[in-house]
C-alpha cells in the first residue's frame, strides 16, 4: 500500500469513488438504471448531490464535477468537505450523496486490501467485482495522484532520465528520499521490479521535493499532483512496470442518482482531465490560494465543458 494512500486513511479517510475507464471496455453502469440522456432536468428532475473529503484536491474535484453538472441543466447540491471514507461511504450507499471524486487504486485497497492488482484496467476490474451493485463506476481520467520517483529538471537532462527503468546506470551514485517508512516498503521492491540499489536512502518526509531541489538528494518520492512539482519544475518519471498502483481520478456514483445526462457530463470531466493539468490548477488552489470554486470555473471554461 503506497504512502499516499496511507496518509489519505489516516487524515482524510480518502475518498471513494472508482474507476472504470472507457479503455478498460467496462460496460456502463447506468445502463439498466438511467433516464432520458436529452437536455436538461436530468435524473428526472431530482436533484444531484455531489460530495467530498475534507482536502484541497477533492474539493477542487468535486467542484469541477458539480459545475460540470450544472453547465448540463442538472439542479446540484454541493456537500463538500464531508469528511471520513466511513461517513463518505455510508453517505453514498444510502443515497444520501450521488456522487463522489474517488482514486481508483486507493478504493481498491480499502475494499480488497489483499488485491494485487496495479494497472488502471486490472484495478477497474477488480472493483467491479468489489462494489456493490448500488453502486457504480464511471469513466477514469487519466489523471493521477500517485506515488512518483521524481528528479530535476536538470538531473533529468543530464542523465537522460525518462522512466525509472532509466536509472539504472546510476541509482548506485544517487540518494534517494521519502517519507520515514519508504525505505522499508520500496527498497526490495526497486531491486527486484527495476534491478535498483541507490547509493544513500533519506527519510525526507514533506519536505523531499524541497530536498531536490537543493540537491540534497537526487530522486524523491513526489506524489503526482503536488504542486511543488510545478513550482521547482520537477520530472516525474514514468513507471513501465507499475511499481506504484493506478490512482486514477474517477466518479463514483449511486447508480438511482445519476441518469445518463449526468453521466456524461462527469465522463466529459474525465476526458480532459490529466495529471499535468491537475497539477497546474492544484499549483493555484494551495500555493496561490485561490478560490478552487473559481478555479474550477476556469477549467471546465476552457475545456469547453463550462
Amino acid at each position: 500500500m503506497t504512502t499516499r494512500l496511507l496518509r489519505t486513511v489516516t487524515a482524510v479517510g480518502l475518498l471513494l469513488g472508482a474507476a472504470a475507464c472507457s479503455s478498460s471496455g467496462s460496460s456502463n453502469p447506468l445502463d439498466a438504471t438511467s433516464g432520458s440522456s436529452g437536455g436538461s432536468g436530468s435524473t428526472g428532475g431530482k436533484t444531484v448531490v455531489v460530495g467530498s473529503a475534507n482536502f484541497p484536491e477533492n474539493v477542487l474535484l468535486a467542484s469541477i464535477y458539480s459545475q460540470a453538472l450544472k453547465a448540463k441543466g442538472v439542479k446540484v447540491e454541493e456537500k463538500f468537505n464531508i469528511g471520513s471514507r466511513e461517513v463518505l461511504y455510508g453517505q453514498l450507499q444510502n443515497g444520501s450523496l450521488s456522487v463522489l471524486p474517488e482514486y481508483n487504486g486507493a478504493l481498491l485497497a480499502y475494499l480488497d486490501a489483499k488485491n494485487t492488482a496495479t494497472g488502471t484496467e486490472a484495478v477497474n476490474a477488480a472493483l467491479q467485482k468489489a462494489l456493490p451493485s448500488s453502486l457504480g463506476l464511471l469513466d477514469s481520467a487519466p489523471a493521477e495522484d500517485k506515488d512518483s520517483l521524481s528528479v530535476t529538471q536538470e538531473t533529468a537532462d543530464k542523465y537522460q532520465l525518462k522512466s525509472i527503468a532509466d536509472l539504472s546506470a546510476k541509482a548506485g551514485e544517487f540518494a534517494i528520499g521519502g517519507p520515514p517508512e519508504f525505505k522499508s516498503r520500496r527498497e526490495q521492491q526497486l531491486k527486484d521490479i527495476y534491478g535498483l540499489a541507490f547509493k544513500e536512502w533519506k527519510p525526507t518526509g514533506d519536505t523531499t521535493a524541497n530536498a531536490l531541489k537543493d540537491g540534497s538528494i537526487q530522486v524523491g518520492n513526489v506524489f503526482t499532483t503536488d504542486p511543488k512539482i510545478v513550482q521547482f519544475k520537477l520530472v516525474p518519471l514514468t513507471d513501465p512496470k507499475n511499481l506504484f498502483s493506478s490512482q486514477n481520478v474517477t466518479p463514483l456514483i449511486n447508480k438511482t442518482g445519476v441518469d445518463a445526462t449526468a453521466a456524461g457530463a462527469l465522463n466529459a470531466v474525465s476526458a480532459k482531465l490529466d495529471t499535468p493539468g491537475l497539477t497546474q490548477l492544484m499549483k493555484r488552489v494551495s500555493v496561490d490560494k485561490e478560490d478552487p470554486s473559481a478555479v474550477a470555473k476556469d477549467w471546465l471554461k476552457s475545456n469547453g465543458l463550462g
